[in-house]
């Protein structure tokens, strides 16, 4: 004969330690918070940096790649200028505004070298005119003179493309259409020796594209 089942226990009554702790609810609630002051505070010092902080410091992702593409109507007389055009060449791309007060600085350089390499047929130089207003851009160019193109980024686009933080900056393309230097800021003093005496003639003796 079998043994009568024995009663099941009773469930244990939780005990005060079990229950949770508001405490603890407002620690977990604390450290919530802590953790997005901190990521907006880490956003906000990057944003700052791209703004007011040394454009130089900032690597840019586009040395060793492909030069962007573009095309849009010249400052002068709104003929189009189209990049594609000089595959092949070494072309100096410089952005730059008439309210730019380091663009008036680098400008003298800026003929200096287009006057040193403008008879190389490989050397293509090309301004790019920045957040501008037309009258003031052709105002600026009346003024301070350009013997070479200088196009209008009517959309922005091409600075975006380019990553352009603020002018002026000058990108350096090679024969097989990459970029291979950018300058941030004014092309002065050691910046302007080295894009003179080294990375424009080196390039310039390169080969160019084979063909396909």
């Amino acid at each position: 004969m079998s043994a009568a089942p024995t009663p099941p226990l009773p469930p244990p009554t939780p005990s005060p330690m079990d229950a949770p702790s508001g405490g603890e609810d407002r620690f977990k609630l604390r450290g919530w918070h802590v953790a997005l002051v901190a990521s907006l505070i880490g956003l906000f010092l990057l944003f700052y940096q791209g703004l007011w902080g040394d454009p130089s410091a900032i690597p840019t992702v586009l040395i060793g790649t492909p030069a962007p593409t573009f095309s849009g109507p010249t400052v002068v007389d709104g003929s189009t200028f189209d990049l594609s055009q000089y595959r092949g060449k070494v072309v100096m791309v410089n952005f730059w505004a008439s309210w730019c007060q380091e663009c008036r600085l680098e400008h003298e350089n800026l003929l200096a070298l287009y006057n040193q390499f403008r008879t190389n047929p490989d050397f293509v130089m090309v301004g790019i005119n920045y957040q501008d207003k037309l009258e003031d851009a052709r105002q600026y160019l009346s003024v301070y003179g350009s013997p070479f193109q200088q196009v209008r980024d009517l959309k922005g686009t091409i600075s975006i493309d380019y990553g352009v933080y603020g002018v002026p900056e000058t990108f350096i393309i090679d024969k097989q259409g990459v970029i291979r230097h950018k300058e941030v800021g004014p092309i002065v003093g050691p910046d302007y020796n080295l894009l003179t005496e080294r990375i424009i003639p080196t390039l310039l003796q390169s080969p160019g594209p084979s063909a396909s």
